[in-house]
């Protein structure tokens, strides 16, 4: 095997290795698939973005390095299936992190939410097709009903924000390796953007958002610098923890 070569296989297997530990925490299976541990990755972290895992010899330290889609793709031996499916996710994960993007129920094209608190959303398709002006909710994912605009609900029944009841009504949970926290909200919205998230009660309390990549602590809400100001990984800050929250934070893209 030529040296390129033997490089392009080493790095596959680094690659398949890292991420199969990050996902399933050291419990070595089968794989019969790359798929198996880049489907994970993509899909329940979010991440669209690929870095080199390689440990630099003289430091231990990985490379960091960002590779490209088309170098993953090459490396994880992707069948076409795979490959579309990841294309589309990658697509919408990337999307996703610029802006917010709902499909219209009347012409099924994506609109982008400019307004982040506003539910009623225009789409200018439906509008010229229609003639008139022609507004759904980005909520319900219905038409719009009552009155605009509203950042709660529009008037059509049931329409929720399911991830606000999820935060509202999930159960409680504790982190073992962090001195005093025996019940916290299982669940929390980041405090940057408002995604959903879990600790996998593993570690220190300080997680990092896998939609804005901001850390911050899931026992207070704050971002970890100013968490840290009166307290360390594995002790709570001065506030405690913080109780279940009744909102979800907009993000404010810069």
């Amino acid at each position: 095997m030529g040296l390129c070569m033997m490089k392009l296989f080493v790095a596959r297997q680094y690659f398949v290795l890292f991420h199969f530990k990050l996902f399933f925490k050291k419990k070595f299976l089968t794989l019969s698939s790359p798929l198996r541990v880049i489907k994970p990755f993509v899909s329940l972290q979010g991440q669209y973005k690929f870095k080199c895992p390689a440990l630099n010899e003289d430091t231990y330290e990985t490379c960091g390095a960002e590779w490209s889609y088309p170098e993953v793709r090459r490396l994880a031996a992707l069948t076409v299936e795979e490959m579309a499916y990841f294309e589309e996710k990658i697509a919408q994960l990337a999307a996703r992190e610029y802006c917010e993007l709902k499909i219209c129920p009347g012409c099924k094209t994506y609109v982008e939410r400019e307004d982040l608190t506003n539910l009623s959303v225009r789409c200018t398709i439906c509008t010229a097709d229609n003639n008139k002006a022609y507004e759904f909710c980005c909520q319900c994912l219905r038409p719009w009903k009552g009155r605009a605009p509203r950042s709660d609900r529009c008037d059509n029944d049931g329409c929720v924000n399911h991830e606000l009841e999820v935060l509202k009504n999930c159960e409680t949970t504790n982190l073992p390796e962090v001195r005093g926290v025996d019940t916290c909200p299982s669940i929390r919205a980041c405090p940057t953007c408002g995604e959903i998230v879990e600790h996998d009660k593993t570690g220190c309390k300080n997680i990092t958002c896998p939609r804005c990549q901001k850390e911050f602590c899931f026992v207070c809400l704050k971002l970890t610098p100013v968490c840290l100001k009166t307290s360390t990984h594995f002790i709570p800050c001065s506030d405690g923890v913080a109780p279940r929250q009744t909102s979800i934070p907009v993000w404010r893209r810069k």
